[in-house]
């Protein structure tokens, strides 16, 4: 088995770091440090560029301060796309300096789509750019995040682009937010949920990929606000990596989290975001200027935390 495949190299990086969290890099403007976003503002007429130094300078300080105690982050596109082709730059830097620290990068983009629009999508975020005969890496990304109702032709080009690169796909398959149920829990003819039935897909889908962990480099994305389908997942989907959102902020508790984990206590990534990125304000400790180290904090809290329920 190839030694750069995806689900190899995350468990590697979770039992190095003994930590199974994984950092949402989603940053909010207004909440980056005034003097950070001060700094930028003064000295760059142009504001989104002024907007995108700031958060590359905010993200790198974030990813100094975590990359020896988790394995991975997880950028949300949507927290840089409002601010047009220097957002994008934002994003595209956070990804390339978290990987230069040895992270490893979730580029959280939902893409969905079919046919050639698919393949450019995971081309740009996977693979790499044809231009005048020569290749060239797109975001280069480790994995990214992808929805899949449009069935498996939406999801193949992402598949294939990965497995030659040694990258992951996270699909979309019991989400975190309340809503989800509208849908996704749907029963059909034989009570199957909807969502059973698609981790029983993902799992497919990524049945002629797994590595020497046991693990495939089709992972799922399965939220900790509903800890019983979690569970139900975990045995449904013996193969599949767990991304799991909905930790801290939207409710989900490390206890939640129990059910995503194999009895090795592998298999799956918790992420957090505001809890960690802007642990410090609700802090008593740590101040505005100690956002890196109230972070550093906080992920440190939630690996302690996941790893006394396993």
């Amino acid at each position: 088995m190839k030694k750069f495949h995806f689900a190899d190299r995350l468990h590697e990086a979770i039992e190095k770091k003994n930590s199974r969290v994984c950092v949402g890099l989603d940053p909010r403007l207004e909440k980056i440090p005034k003097a950070i976003r001060d700094k930028h503002f003064e000295n760059e007429k142009n504001p989104f560029k002024a907007v995108a130094e700031s958060i590359i300078e905010f993200n790198k300080a974030l990813i100094d301060a975590i990359t020896d105690v988790v394995p991975v982050v997880k950028p949300q596109i949507a927290f840089y796309e409002p601010y047009g082709p220097e957002g994008i730059r934002a994003f595209y830097e956070t990804v390339n300096y978290a990987k230069e620290k040895g992270l490893i990068t979730i580029a959280d983009i939902k893409r969905e789509d079919i046919g050639s629009t698919a393949e450019a999508y995971a081309k740009a975020y996977l693979g790499k750019i044809e231009v005048n005969g020569e290749e060239f890496p797109g975001c280069d990304a480790d994995s990214v995040t992808i929805g899949p109702y449009l069935g498996w032709d939406s999801v193949k080009p992402f598949v294939t682009e990965g497995a030659k690169n040694g990258k992951g796909v996270f699909v979309l398959v019991k989400t975190s937010n309340v809503s989800s149920a509208d849908l996704q829990d749907l029963k059909m003819e034989d009570q199957r949920s909807v969502y059973e039935i698609m981790g029983q897909y993902v799992d497919s889908w990524g049945a002629d990929e797994v590595g020497e962990s046991g693990y495939s480099m089709t992972g799922a994305v399965v939220g900790a606000t509903f800890p019983d389908q979690l569970a139900d997942l975990r045995a449904l989907m013996p193969q599949s990596i767990f991304l799991v959102p909905g930790y801290g902020a939207q409710g989900g508790t490390a206890e939640d989290v129990k059910g995503a984990f194999d009895e090795n206590g592998l298999g799956a990534i918790v992420n957090s975001s505001r809890g960690i990125i802007f642990a410090w304000e609700k802090s008593d400790t740590f101040t505005e200027q100690d956002f890196a180290d109230a972070a550093r904090h906080a992920a440190q809290e939630m690996t302690e935390a996941i790893q006394k329920v396993l």
